[in-house]
């Protein structure tokens, strides 16, 4: 018993001991008009906290700067080499060195000295650590001042970028022939260019703990629904991991269908369809280092539509997109269907296609779903080898070795040349649809409904497709239903959906995510002007 009071009150008097103790030991606690993390005030307190982040890393250069005059504090200037535009950089030093430095004696005065005399026009002013730190890293040039508590930021990012150029995988006919890059500052100019309205807002975060990776939500304020991007915010502050290197990273993270094959969100390298989006209401995603944006909500149409339906007649993108949605089924269902007829359903087929297929198929070893299987893995392997070999090489390698594999393996007696017939033109009809994406998960249900075919004929398609539409029909992008205006059936988006009226027809927005201000076109100027009058008041009450 008494040993158990000795160890009780050692126990008691411990605790004490440790909550009267500092937080940290051998550290002088701050006085208590200083934040924690906040900046020093020596200039070589400065320098050494950030040489201690950055672990003497050879890329980070900090340069002393001397003034012309002997008045005024002691300044230096840190960047990461290969990040900041070296002739801007260039310009700052000479205006630094060339200055006087006798009105630097607070931060309200340094602010505007450095704005009068830095031929610079982004300048902010950073108060802890860890915000100069990211701004180094950033690719800006970051001025610190002795004897001030706060450093200052200078937007001179350059380096080596890739210049604007035709988009490679959304390439059209008619239309602007410019793309995005992986600079979302050169991506968000390109936008500005399309929309020059003071409504499109752009706000900007920083994701990843690592990477540090700027991304962007961009909208039009009055045609946008504020709750959805709302949401769209919120899921993304609610993102929490080392790294964002692509837009995919930040589309698995948001995306409401997580284990569904149809994406929910409509990934770009083209202006001019993030525009269009944005001018219906839909939001905009940039992530910094990709030229990939997102677009949301999305309904399962746009994936079949395509920018150039918008610049060419209406009744020439009209049967286009007739062609994409034909183009559409037969990728999804035509080497199913030829499985079935040629194995359960033979009846179904004329006698004289019946005769020549069976003449075709009486020295071929193999099922047609065995065929069927082998023919569709090997042109996925040729065609991910074109993708991966080298430019030069890659499109002539695919094309000769289809033509030379498909022609050999009918001469073997493998396979038959109507299979053949079969899997090529599939592969043809899944490249007509302008989505990748959405090419992609159609090759994945292709493989399901094969399987159902070859085992269940036709009423294993039928229970296949089933299980696809339902699946379809639940699914939502942003708490808007996937199949709108079909499920549910809303007439007045029919004027863009199978076919695409004139555009002096679609006087309307889509009503696809809310009613707000959705008067795009009216016939007279006056009242239109009229009515967006109208709506500024009724946005600013």
């Amino acid at each position: 018993m008494f040993q158990l009071l000795r160890l009780l009150l050692g126990f008691s008097r411990q605790i004490n001991q440790n909550r009267n103790r500092p937080a940290h030991s051998g550290q002088t606690s701050l006085p208590t008009d200083i934040q924690p993390g906040a900046l020093p005030v020596d200039l070589e307190d400065k320098i050494s906290h950030l040489q201690n982040r950055m672990g003497g890393s050879s890329d980070f250069v900090i340069r002393k700067i001397s003034s012309s005059s002997s008045a005024g504090p002691a300044i230096a200037i840190s960047y990461i080499e290969g990040l900041v535009d070296i002739h801007r950089l260039s310009i700052i030093m000479e205006a630094l060195v060339n200055s006087s430095r006798n009105e630097l004696g607070d931060s309200l005065r340094a602010e505007g000295w450095i704005k009068e005399h830095l031929p610079v026009g982004s300048i902010h002013m950073l108060h802890t650590e860890n915000h100069l730190l990211r701004s180094v890293l950033g690719g800006n040039a970051v001025l610190m001042i002795d004897g001030l508590r706060t450093a200052f930021s200078a937007n001179i990012a350059g380096g080596a970028r890739r210049s604007v150029e035709e988009p490679s995988s959304q390439t059209v006919i008619r239309g602007p022939k410019e793309g995005f890059t992986e600079d979302i500052a050169v991506n968000l100019a390109l936008l500005r260019r399309k929309i020059r309205s003071p409504d499109l807002r752009l706000e900007s975060r920083i994701l990843g703990r690592y990477t540090q990776t700027q991304v962007t939500v961009a909208y039009i304020k009055g045609v946008a629904n504020p709750e959805v991007v709302q949401e769209i915010s919120s899921r993304l502050d609610s993102i929490h991991t080392d790294s964002i290197l692509e837009s995919g990273y930040i589309e698995e993270f948001i995306q409401d269908g997580v284990i569904s094959p149809f994406p929910t969100l409509y990934n770009t390298e083209r202006p001019d369809t993030v525009a269009g989006g944005l001018l219906e209401g839909l939001v905009a995603v940039f992530v910094d280092g990709t030229p990939f944006a997102l677009i949301a909500p999305v309904t399962f149409f746009r994936f079949i539509a395509s920018s150039e339906d918008y610049y060419q007649r209406y009744d020439i993108s009209s049967f286009l997109r007739l062609v994409r949605f034909a183009a559409f089924f037969v990728a999804l269902l035509l080497p199913a269907v030829f499985i079935a007829t040629t194995t359960f359903q033979q009846e179904m087929l004329p006698t004289t296609l019946l005769i020549t297929l069976a003449a075709q198929r009486e020295n071929t070893p193999l099922p047609a779903l065995m065929e069927a299987l082998i023919m569709e893995l090997t042109f996925d392997l040729i065609r991910e080898a074109g993708v991966r070999m080298p430019r030069a090489v890659g499109p002539a390698i695919s094309i000769v070795g289809a033509l030379v594999l498909g022609q050999a393996a009918v001469q073997a007696g493998i396979v038959s040349a109507a299979m053949v017939i079969v899997v090529s033109f599939t592969a043809i009809c899944n490249f007509v649809l302008p989505a990748i994406n959405m090419s992609a998960s159609i090759r994945l249900l292709r493989f399901m409904l094969m399987i159902l075919a070859g085992n269940f004929g036709l009423f294993g398609i039928l229970a296949g497709i089933i299980p696809i539409l339902l699946h379809l029909t639940s699914l939502q992008s942003f708490g808007i239903p996937y199949m709108m205006p079909l499920a549910p059936f809303k007439f007045a988006n029919f004027k863009d959906l199978f076919f695409r009226a004139p555009w002096w027809k679609m006087k309307n927005r889509p009503e696809l995510i809310g009613k707000e201000n959705m008067q795009r076109a009216a016939d007279e100027p006056a009242a239109y002007a009229e009515k967006a009058v109208d709506h500024k008041r009724d946005s600013l009450k």
